[in-house]
C-alpha cells in the first residue's frame, strides 16, 4: 500500500507541474481582477452578489477549460465506481 501512495503522489505532480505553463506570481490589482470579470461575462452589478473568491474561481475554472492535456474525462460509470 505504501508503494502505491508514493506512486500515486508522483502521478499528482507530474499533472500538476505540466499544467503550469506560465508563471501564476503576478500582484492582483483592482484593474486585473476588473479584466478577470470582464472575460468572464461578469458584470459590474453582479459583483453585488459574488465575492472576491468565487470569481477567482471562476476564472481558474475557466483556463482549465481550455487545458488539452486530460487524459481521460470521468463518466458516471467512473463516478459510481469511485
Amino acid at each position: 500500500m505504501p508503494k502505491l501512495i508514493e506512486l500515486w503522489g508522483m502521478n499528482i505532480r507530474t499533472d500538476v507541474e505540466a499544467k503550469k505553463l506560465h508563471a501564476t506570481d503576478r500582484e492582483m490589482t483592482t484593474p486585473l481582477f476588473l479584466l478577470q470579470c470582464v472575460q468572464l461575462g461578469i458584470s459590474i452589478r453582479d459583483l453585488d452578489l459574488l465575492t472576491i473568491g468565487m470569481v477567482n474561481d471562476m476564472f481558474v475554472e475557466s483556463r482549465n477549460d481550455e487545458y488539452k492535456g486530460w487524459r481521460q474525462v470521468a463518466t458516471q460509470e467512473d463516478f459510481d465506481r469511485f
